[in-house]
């Protein structure tokens, strides 16, 4: 990489984009970038470090910048178009994420479920014991000088992650997933099976995931899983309002008791994860207890308020399987509350693909309220509703508007749930503002 070209971010607000700005930033190297004028949660940290944003032009475009394209963007992007016009090399995000990885123990984190939560927990505990760059997928990046480690999300959506070659793999698990790009579950397990191949050291694998266990390598696999069958096992498990705590051991050997403040069996899993990257890296174990239990979580990820008599939850969760862990993460944590899931279903090939196993994780809750599908650009497909989605839900089913969110305010001392991975949040918003004006009422 080269530290006198300036290196133009085309969609630097995008989540990925976003956190390998900052990685570069902090690196020395020169970052500017353009996208959409309206707020996103990830601009926040790069007006912080003085980054401009700026609003798509061409003119943004000048000799010796060195462009990055977000994944989402075509050559046809007006500023790649005369980044390409001009001479300039345009590269890909993966391509960029790529060049980190050869300077580093590279360390991507894999998985159709949970590869946030875990990139942001192993990068914690790594970064809290060695020099750590680090690229989450919630927006969150960092640059370290002489870095021992490069921790980042590995996105298999159009098979980016095939542009990496990591030392270690952690595979979460694999699912059907994306279904406007893959074909099935097969062609899933093709793609991970790519990562694999071009892994350097080990691979850690959940080993509760049918898909995984066929995975071939001649590296170790290490699976971690709470069953007698994996390499890393937890066992003795206890979990209360105040998290989790369990036993580990490797092959029967002890290491430890672990804690951490962090609700849901899939925890225990990502936690488990890291356990097993820091044993076979050799780093202290007594570390990685005292670190996993200062984990404040990632963006979007069951971030929590109360707002009057009510408990908020937010989250990313937009497949079933997430759907499943949010309601069990809430359930532990909150064993004598009801549970109100508010739902945004995600893109109508996802809706159709996950209609029914959508519909029966949702039941989970107390009671289910939706609203309308948050479509992707590249769809055009609009042949289901949110409303076919409701008719499938026995606990309700109600499609709110940001308008009119007064169904909510049915419900006291309970625990509302906002989840999806568009704009669920404006509903959120929009409830917490309700909430504070009836009090204003009353008062």
């Amino acid at each position: 990489m080269n530290m006198d070209t300036t290196y133009f971010f085309v969609g630097i607000k995008g989540t990925g984009m976003s956190a390998l700005a900052l990685i570069l930033h902090d690196k020395g190297y020169q970052v500017i970038g353009s996208d959409i004028d309206k707020y996103t949660f990830t601009q926040r940290g790069l007006e912080q470090e003085g980054i401009d944003i700026l609003p798509f032009d061409s003119k943004n475009i000048k000799p010796g910048m060195t462009i990055v394209a977000g994944n989402a963007f075509d050559d046809d992007q007006v500023e790649i178009a005369e980044a390409k016009k001009i001479g300039l090399e345009v590269l890909t995000y993966p391509e960029v994420v790529e060049m980190l990885v050869t300077e580093t123990t590279g360390i991507a984190v894999a998985g159709a479920h949970g590869k946030t939560s875990t990139t942001g927990l192993l990068s914690h505990v790594l970064s809290s014991v060695a020099p750590t760059s680090y690229l989450v997928g919630d927006g969150t990046g960092k640059g370290t000088p002489d870095a021992r480690f490069f921790v980042f999300e590995a996105d298999e959506y159009r098979r980016h992650f095939a542009a990496y070659h990591p030392d270690y793999t952690v595979m979460t698990n694999i699912d059907f997933d994306h279904p406007d790009y893959f074909t099935g579950i097969d062609d899933v397990c093709a793609a991970f099976q790519t990562l694999a191949d071009q892994t350097n050291k080990a691979i850690f694998a959940w080993g509760g995931d049918k898909n995984l266990r066929k995975l071939k390598s001649d590296l170790p696999v290490y699976y971690y899983g709470v069953e007698d069958d994996n390499d890393f096992q937890a066992k003795n498990i206890k979990r209360s309002t105040s998290g989790s705590t369990f036993d580990v051991y490797f092959r029967g050997e002890f290491l430890g008791t672990y804690e951490i403040h962090m609700f849901g069996e899939h925890n225990i899993l990502n936690s488990l994860a890291v356990i097993a990257v820091a044993y076979i890296e050799a780093i202290d174990q007594r570390d990685v207890q005292e670190h996993l239990l200062t984990f404040a979580g990632v963006k979007r990820r069951f971030t929590e308020k109360k707002v009057e008599d009510m408990i908020i939850i937010d989250d990313y969760a937009h497949h079933p399987h997430e759907i499943k862990a949010t309601i069990d993460a809430a359930r532990q944590q909150y064993p004598n509350k009801q549970i109100i899931a508010v739902f945004q279903p995600h893109t109508f090939s996802r809706t159709i693909a996950l209609m029914d196993e959508s519909a029966e994780t949702l039941n989970l809750a107390d009671k289910v309220y939706l609203t309308e599908i948050f479509s992707s650009i590249r769809e055009t497909n609009g042949s289901v509703s949110a409303a076919d989605l409701g008719e499938k839900i026995t606990k309700g089913g109600e499609i709110l508007s940001v308008e009119n969110m007064s169904p909510l305010l049915d419900y006291h001392d309970g625990v509302v749930v906002f989840m999806g991975a568009g704009d669920i949040q404006k509903y959120e918003i929009a409830y917490e503002r309700l909430l504070s004006e009836v009090k204003l009422r009353k008062n």
